[in-house]
């Protein structure tokens, strides 16, 4: 593995070759105590996870990490730190392609870069009570390949204008940005960090199509709620809060 990244000594990085799964293994840590801050990274995964339990293609060259956290927060709050995440890929995506490229933020938790899909996010979480336990913050993003024949096309740093991307380089960017990102959450609430996910979202204002575990649903994604719920809007003054979903641009007429 390449050389570590450049990191804030809020981190503990944890370097592994090949893994399981970095959420897997960042959780088998939380459990366990481990601190705030532990990050685990590794080369390769054999059993990388995304949303919903689908698999996550993990080649050597792209960058497979996961954060452990434990803020003092109720769980009902934890997926706000999923925005907080995306944001926080989004700001490092923007330092490290070029200005022309289009990036977008996908409700829940992709970044699009073209029209394509470069990074996801998957959080996972445990509790006690009402409060938050620990979260581990996993992050998935495309730099030296992309997968193939995926329900959504995807593309990669090295194909969308970083040739030169490394992912010690990827990695302690994000990490930077994070922390920045995670400050303003902690010192000013979710607000701003909605406001900039929303400034670059995804299909805003478009028709799109949401699948939820019990239903499909066409309607124009006109916002997302103060907890970052999806609002669709059916028709007929009709508003749909979407909480979980796949969501998909354009479709059969």
């Amino acid at each position: 593995m390449e050389d570590n990244p450049k990191l804030d000594e809020l981190y503990h990085l944890l370097k592994l070759d090949v893994v399981g799964s970095t959420n897997e293994e960042a959780a088998r840590l939380g459990r366990e105590g481990a601190p705030a801050g532990t990050l685990v990274w590794a080369k390769s995964q054999t059993g990388g996870k995304g949303r919903r339990g689908r698999d996550w293609v993990s080649p050597g060259g792209n960058l497979y990490a996961s954060l452990l956290l434990r803020p003092n927060i109720l769980l009902a709050q934890a997926p706000e730190i999923s925005f907080v995440a995306a944001v926080a890929v989004f700001n490092t995506l923007c330092f490290i392609l070029p200005q022309t490229a289009r990036i977008h933020m996908k409700w829940p938790n992709d970044i699009i870069v073209e029209g394509h899909k470069i990074a996801g996010i998957l959080l996972e979480s445990s509790a006690q009570g009402e409060m938050l336990d620990w979260l581990v913050v996993g992050i998935g993003i495309n730099i030296a390949s992309s997968p193939d024949k995926t329900p959504f096309p995807a593309t990669s740093l090295h194909e969308s204008g970083a040739p030169h991307a490394k992912t010690a380089d990827v990695l302690g960017r994000f990490a930077d940005s994070f922390k920045r990102v995670m400050e303003t959450w902690t010192n000013e609430g979710f607000a701003p960090i909605r406001k900039r996910w929303l400034e670059f979202a995804w299909c805003l204002g478009e028709e799109i199509e949401v699948k939820t575990e019990q239903e499909t649903l066409r309607g124009v994604f006109c916002d997302i709620d103060p907890s970052g719920a999806l609002i669709l809007d059916l028709g007929g003054g009709d508003k749909r809060i979407i909480t979980a979903a796949n969501v998909i641009r354009g479709f059969p007429t």
